[in-house]
């Protein structure tokens, strides 16, 4: 931690030293973001305890931002994040160095990403969700690898190809990978998050995916996001034997408030191994509703939220995240503080 901050001191010194002229626009961000929760889970009206209670959810530290025209780079640190292993970068969501192609067209990154896996439920930060799909609660969705990606001329269209560690990896399995390619659409009322995947979950053995992400605006107001993912091990049946749908519809009030209901189902029928997130004899749901209030006119910095949900069905595994007939509400509060917003010399 000393040395975390001793790193942001440094830099905030370093950017104010820098002459005021020739700066671009915000070539620097330092963030932080808080939330905690004061939450109840119950399981057939029986309390789980050490589930139950005032939480410390999340405490990142978030850094962006250019070290030339070309270069960028993003960096994500979960502070609350136990280092496994001893490394740091455990706790590491994020840190990647993007190069981007004079026209725009084209962007290369290297360093620790998201996966590339479709879907807006798998695509939303982590602090603004707050229950989840079994599928969500058992990927690992933060690897190291490299990735490219081409926009298109009026940047509606992108796609992305990555290969990386793959997130079923074990700790003594270092040269397992992910292959990915995705697609972000953004069409006026309809918006996308596709992505084919083949992952292996044993060495030389894989799990695909096909996860079409689906986003429909109406009006300004108004949204539905619809998730569907199919997952298949390679020479079994491939449709409607192990996949997960999610769904949430929100709307939002004068931008102060946002009401929300969402639905999560996950099967797994295939009665083979392979998949690691959703295990054989698994047909589970959850089912819940909430509401988000911002206190702050014209900003998103600080938000209350209240939230509730129930789960039903049966999870084939018995470590799951999603339990039979669970009752889980909670009520908090995040905030978001910019530390640091400064501009400093562009290199050439």
């Amino acid at each position: 931690m000393k040395k975390l901050l001793f790193t942001l001191l440094a830099t905030t010194l370093f950017c104010t030293s820098l002459s005021a002229q020739e700066m671009t626009k915000n070539p620097i961000n330092i963030q932080a973001e808080v939330r905690f929760d004061y939450q109840g889970d119950y399981v057939d009206g029986e309390a789980i305890n050490s589930n139950t209670g005032f939480k410390g959810k999340y405490l990142n530290i978030i850094l962006s931002g250019n070290i030339s025209k070309s270069f960028s780079y993003s960096y994500r640190q979960r502070l609350n994040k136990a280092h496994a292993n001893q490394s740091f970068f455990d706790a590491t969501d994020w840190v990647y160095l993007t190069y981007t192609t004079p026209n725009q067209h084209w962007s290369f990154s290297g360093g620790k990403q998201v996966v590339g896996i479709g879907g807006y439920e798998y695509d939303h930060a982590p602090i603004d969700l707050y229950f989840c799909s079994e599928y969500w609660n058992n990927i690992a969705c933060y690897q190291f690898g490299v990735s490219a990606t081409y926009a298109t001329t009026d940047g509606r269209d992108k796609i992305m190809a990555q290969v990386c560690q793959s997130p079923f990896r074990a700790a003594d399995a270092k040269n397992m990978f992910a292959y990915n390619l995705m697609w972000f659409g953004s069409h006026n009322w309809f918006n996308s998050i596709y992505s084919l995947n083949m992952m292996e979950y044993m060495p030389g053995e894989f799990v695909y995916y096909v996860t079409l992400g689906n986003e429909f605006l109406f009006g300004r107001n108004a949204k539905l996001q619809l998730d569907v993912m199919n997952r298949a091990v390679e020479g079994h049946s491939f449709l409607f034997k192990d996949f997960s749908v999610m769904g949430e519809f929100a709307y939002n009030i004068k931008d102060r408030v946002n009401l929300f209901a969402k639905a999560t189902y996950d099967v797994n029928n295939s009665d083979v191994a392979g998949d690691m997130c959703v295990l054989p004899g698994t047909d589970i749901t959850r089912v819940g509703a909430g509401l988000e209030f911002y206190p702050l006119k014209n900003s998103r910095s600080i938000r209350l939220h209240a939230t509730y949900c129930h789960t039903f069905g049966e999870n084939g595994n018995p470590a799951g995240a999603l339990l039979p007939e669970q009752q889980l509400f909670s009520v908090g509060l995040k905030w978001k503080i910019d530390i640091v917003s400064l501009t400093k010399k562009i290199v050439k």
